[in-house]
């Protein structure tokens, strides 16, 4: 190492080195012929105190699952994570019912699983503690494994079943138990109850288990996602104010005095500009668009429509696209500290308000393009009056009228979803199939279908560019500001 701290690492290492011995992670072995012995690698950082002071080194072991073959070295990998739409929801019902909360965080998460059965793998030795003619037999899986995450959270569920939590069948990291209900997002938890002591008591249980398991403080810093509560109100706002100086600072929009914008986007379409002026290559583009995809996705459903008009043209952007997401930057700069307020109202229903806008593009694009005659689909679901989950998207499919686009929210819809016997005529036959399945959920799941004002359309956030007032009013209704 040529590092100034390759002391300070060495020493690092030799301690996690003997952390996973006796921990009993491996066995050394004789080198077995023909196998598939894969390499290693070194991850090397250094945690420091706010003010910047070094705290201490830190040497993490990991495998190079990249040479893993599959069907030899390994065989399932999926593991899933919490969903953010549960993650919400539980977050309303602690607002609304009061809830206490705890972050919980499972240190060296991936070396309690124990490697299934059947599956041999086999590792260098790490240099320094070599041994001639020797490998490792991983007896668990270890960080870099492409098993890791699944194994991992298999045995998760194993120990939350085993102290009495269900798992949900919704959400495969959804934790019910008579007491405490929990979330996993891979070693990140969060546990609510009505009493902090039955968190504690289950924390105590998965402990007991095995499990490595370190409390923190309520859910205030989950996954890097500030949750602040106003002490006089008890309302809950999810930030990401450090995402958001990420992308104003990657736009160049933390220098000098940039003015803010009011709105994300123009009412007027964003179109594929064939023709217009090359971009300059400021920034980087993809990264710019991931960026704001994970912000609009979690916490600022306002700029979801903006950023789905700018991720259409990641792989050849033009000048009048890059300004678009600058325009994005300056509404953030100018909204940087605020996020999804939780305010949830005492009846507990689930609401959807859908839109569409049939054809958007037509008119502003070469007529010829048979992207511009598609039409947009836009969302938000509610539960207690609080976004849960929402979507901006083209539509896949062509639709051909107008009641066919806007299938869920206009007037036509209606007669079709519940006019009985069914009114069909020649014109709409070519959606008949999808009515009829429509028809049957609404029966089904007993949905009410209600006719809404145009003013209350909080769908329209998601589908089209709004004057600022418009903008404002629906923003208002849904993110609480």
């Amino acid at each position: 190492m040529k590092s100034p701290f390759a002391d300070e690492y060495w020493k690092a290492a030799v301690k996690e080195i003997e952390t996973l011995e006796k921990m009993g992670v491996w066995e050394v072995v004789d080198h077995p012929e023909g196998a598939n012995v894969i390499d290693f690698t070194w991850a090397f950082r250094i945690k420091c105190f706010p003010d910047g002071l070094i705290k201490k080194f830190k040497a993490r072991f990991c495998v190079r699952g990249d040479q893993q073959v599959h069907g030899i070295d390994f065989f399932e990998t999926y593991a899933p994570v919490v969903q953010w739409t549960t993650v919400r929801l539980m977050l309303i019902l602690e607002v609304l019912l009061k809830l206490k909360s705890k972050q919980g965080d499972i240190s060296a998460a991936f070396v309690h699983a124990d490697v299934e059965e059947g599956e041999n793998i086999y590792v260098e030795m790490p240099r320094g503690f070599r041994k001639p003619g020797k490998v490792l037999k991983l007896k668990k899986t270890l960080y870099g494994l492409r098993l890791s995450p699944r194994a991992f959270w298999l045995y998760l569920t194993e120990k939350m079943n085993l102290c009495g939590m269900e798992q949900s069948t919704l959400d495969p990291c959804l934790f019910i138990g008579e007491k405490v209900i929990c979330i996993c997002y891979v070693d990140d938890l969060i546990f609510w109850a009505m009493d902090e002591a039955d968190i504690d008591a289950l924390a105590d249980q998965l402990i007991a288990a095995g499990v490595s398991l370190e409390q923190e403080s309520d859910a205030a810093g989950f996954l890097g996602f500030r949750m602040e509560i106003d002490p006089k109100t008890g309302l809950m706002e999810m930030k990401q104010t450090g995402l958001i100086d990420r992308v104003i600072e990657t736009l160049g929009l933390d220098i000098g005095t940039t003015s803010g914008k009011f709105t994300p986007a123009e009412a007027k379409p964003l179109v594929k500009d064939a023709d217009g002026e090359p971009a300059l290559g400021e920034f980087s583009y993809r990264s710019v668009v991931g960026m704001l995809l994970y912000l609009a996705g979690h916490t600022r459903p306002d700029i979801a429509y903006a950023v789905n008009c700018c991720a259409r043209y990641m792989f050849c952007p033009k000048r009048s696209h890059e300004l678009a997401l600058k325009r994005i930057g300056r509404y953030l700069k100018a909204t940087r500290d605020r996020g999804l307020v939780l305010n949830p109202s005492k009846l507990l229903k689930v609401d959807c308000y859908p839109d569409a806008d049939f054809a958007g593009l037509y008119g502003h694009e070469n007529s010829s393009d048979p992207s511009c005659v598609k039409s947009r689909t836009g969302f938000v679901i509610t539960v207690a009056n609080c976004p849960v989950l929402w979507q901006s998207k083209l539509q896949t499919e062509t639709a051909l009228s107008t009641m066919e686009a806007v299938h869920e929210d206009n007037a036509g819809a209606l007669v079709l979803a519940e006019t009985l016997p069914p009114q069909f005529t020649p014109r709409c036959k070519h959606c008949a199939i999808k009515t009829i399945w429509f028809r049957e959920q609404i029966v089904k799941r007993k949905i009410k279908l209600v006719k809404i004002d145009t003013v209350e359309k909080l769908g329209d956030l998601f589908t089209k560019g709004l004057t600022r007032v418009t903008f404002e009013y629906l923003r208002r209704k849904q993110l609480g500001w």
